[in-house]
């Protein structure tokens, strides 16, 4: 297992509530449920003023999703970086999981082992590992994208309505995410007729 030990103290709720999406913690780390006798770098999954009850969601980088009670004696609480702290085992990364959703047009099988062999070429035969495949087709349709408040009366002119994205395949939605309070409306493709008099 490979720690580094970083200089840190630990944080109470009250101090924990006070923190943002960008600050980073440590927390304990586990992998698959077992517990490691360490901590791993972690972010608040939202400002630490919208959680209640002293339980606060953070997400490690290492893409685990954790519950932590700051305020328990018996968990390992939530830790920040700090000179005038104490020394704890932070648990170090081996690389990187890259799920990337790759839209690859024709999706051809040639096309795809270039994709391989090029990261191959990039880093090295036998380094970068394919660990799962998963080739899935994409409807040739086109959508456009709205974001609309989650709640309250729907508009049924559209004004109390954002333009996101135009002229994409659905497909693609699922892997964005509506602004906090809105809620993803796609609608089938329509073109914009731009009926701007001219002289």
């Amino acid at each position: 297992m490979n720690t580094e030990k970083v200089t840190a103290r630990r944080l109470t709720a009250e101090e924990t509530a006070g923190l943002d999406l960008q600050d980073s913690v440590f927390v304990p780390a586990g992998t698959d449920g077992v517990p490691l006798d360490c901590y791993a770098p972690a972010f608040l999954t939202k400002p630490g003023k919208n959680f209640e009850g002293g339980a606060f969601t953070v997400r490690t980088e290492f893409g685990e999703e954790i519950h932590v009670l700051p305020d328990n004696v018996e968990e390992g609480g939530i830790w920040v970086a700090d000179k005038a702290g104490e020394e704890i085992e932070v648990l170090q990364s081996a690389g990187v999981l890259l799920n990337l959703a790759l839209f690859v047009p024709g999706g051809s099988k040639e096309s795809l082992e270039s994709l391989y062999s090029a990261a191959r070429d990039a880093f090295g035969a036998g380094i970068v590992q394919r660990w799962s495949e998963e080739v899935v087709a994409v409807p040739d349709v086109k959508v456009d994208l709205y974001e609309e408040p989650a709640r309250g009366r729907k508009n049924a002119n559209g004004q109390n309505r954002d333009r996101r994205a135009l002229d994409i395949y659905p497909t693609r939605v699922r892997f964005l995410e509506p602004s906090e309070g809105w809620k993803f409306v796609v609608e089938p493709h329509k073109e914009i007729v731009d009926e701007t008099p001219t002289i």
